[in-house]
């Protein structure tokens, strides 16, 4: 399977690379220790590493590594510009519970 990238999520990665003035980068997303629940996200732009794995969606890349891919294999990346709760989501079907803020996670 993959990661897949909604077009919204896409436009600002690009933004963000565009920012950063290097178009070598790409949001990586990591699944890390910690939370209430155990496993929380995240995010970063930077290079290719390695071993990595690279999702695309036209120009704008998205980099996870191995150990995180087996916890975000079959997830969607989306990105929200309201007022409330702007930001990137990820949509995890691997997930079998959230804490009470939605910040952490367990599989």
């Amino acid at each position: 399977m993959a990661i897949t990238i909604s077009p919204r999520a896409a436009d600002r990665i690009r933004e963000l690379v565009r920012e950063a003035g290097n178009s070598a980068l790409g949001l990586r997303i990591k699944v890390v220790g910690g939370g209430c629940s155990g496993l929380q996200y995240k995010m970063d732009l930077d290079t290719e590493r390695s071993g990595d794995k690279v999702f695309t969606h036209g120009d704008a890349r998205v980099i996870v590594d191995r150990k995180s891919f087996l916890y975000l294999n079959g997830t969607e990346l989306d990105h929200n510009d309201g007022l409330m709760n702007a930001g990137f989501t990820l949509r995890n079907p691997n997930v079998k519970r959230t804490c009470g803020c939605g910040a952490s996670f367990a599989v």
